[in-house]
């Protein structure tokens, strides 16, 4: 049997509320693990009626009610420092820099860069690798 050469696209989310809590099964009765708070970026792994296991930019693995994601997407900043820069190309000038693990609304992708738009408004393309949650 040929395996299909088709790979799906990876499916990311964001946490919809200040904090929700994440769970080892799909039961408000299962262990507690941890919280992740608003905008957190999560990979959907499974989805089941009323609740989706995802994946952390760790790669642990829990249950989240589905009401408590948003299909805003956002991506989290995995390195020291990233640029965001005017234009997709490594010498166009920095518009803002933002710090390891500050979440970003994604706007748009471009051949290696994300297209963000930081919570204060500035908006900026951001190298794909220096991101996660894409």
């Amino acid at each position: 049997m040929l395996a299909s050469a088709d790979v799906a696209a990876l499916e990311f989310r964001s946490v919809a509320e200040p904090a929700a809590i994440l769970y080892d099964a799909p039961s408000t009765k299962a262990q507690k693990l941890f919280v992740l708070s608003q905008g957190y970026p999560v990979e959907v792994v499974v989805k089941l009626e009323g609740w989706t296991k995802v994946r952390d930019d760790t790669g642990e693995f829990a249950w989240i009610e589905n009401n408590r994601l948003s299909e805003r997407r956002t991506v989290m900043v995995k390195v020291a420092s990233a640029e965001a820069r005017q234009a997709a190309t490594e010498n166009s000038p920095v518009t803002f820099t933002a710090e390891k693990s500050v979440f970003l609304e994604l706007v748009e992708m471009a051949a290696g860069w994300a297209k963000v738009r930081h919570p204060d408004g500035a908006t900026g393309f951001i190298k794909v690798s220096q991101l996660w949650g894409l």
